[in-house]
């Protein structure tokens, strides 16, 4: 075998060789972007619960009471007349509670009824945590016992 053949058989060598490299970064790249995805949807979802979890509490705690538990959770109320008086607060990216809503990555919505004269004693929200996207994470029905007394 001629010098000249031996480095042409090398060359291919090196460039099937870093081909089969290339093939599997890109693959590995792509894995880690999957799993960098899912492990942000997932610690969204678990902030977002916790944070879910502490208004809806908060909410059956002070008997519905938007003006308290807007207090309590940092938040602003958005409406408290017509239809359904509402509560927002505003987190930033490390899922703290913000007033700026330029600064907010996710936001927690509370809406209910507002407290009527002669209304039925038991009344509905509407919670539901999204991302400043719009893109929502999590939405349940909320409901308490405006009487007084609650009832687990």
């Amino acid at each position: 075998m001629s010098r000249r053949s031996r480095s042409t058989l090398f060359l291919m060598e090196q460039l099937i060789v870093i081909a089969v490299f290339a093939i599997c970064a890109a693959a590995c790249v792509s894995i880690l972007t999957a799993s960098y995805l899912m492990a942000r949807d997932t610690r969204d979802m678990s902030n977002a619960v916790l944070a879910a979890e502490s208004a809806a509490e908060s909410y059956k705690a002070f008997s519905g009471d938007l003006g308290k538990t807007a207090e309590l959770l940092e938040g602003l109320i958005v409406s408290y007349s017509g239809e359904d008086a509402g509560l927002v607060v505003y987190y930033d990216n490390h899922w703290r509670p913000t007033h700026i809503a330029t600064d907010a990555e996710y936001i927690l919505r509370l809406t209910g009824e507002p407290p009527q004269v002669g209304a039925s004693v038991l009344r509905l929200g509407e919670l539901s945590v999204e991302r400043i996207t719009g893109e929502e994470i999590l939405s349940f029905p909320v409901a308490v016992n405006a009487g007084g007394a609650r009832h687990e």
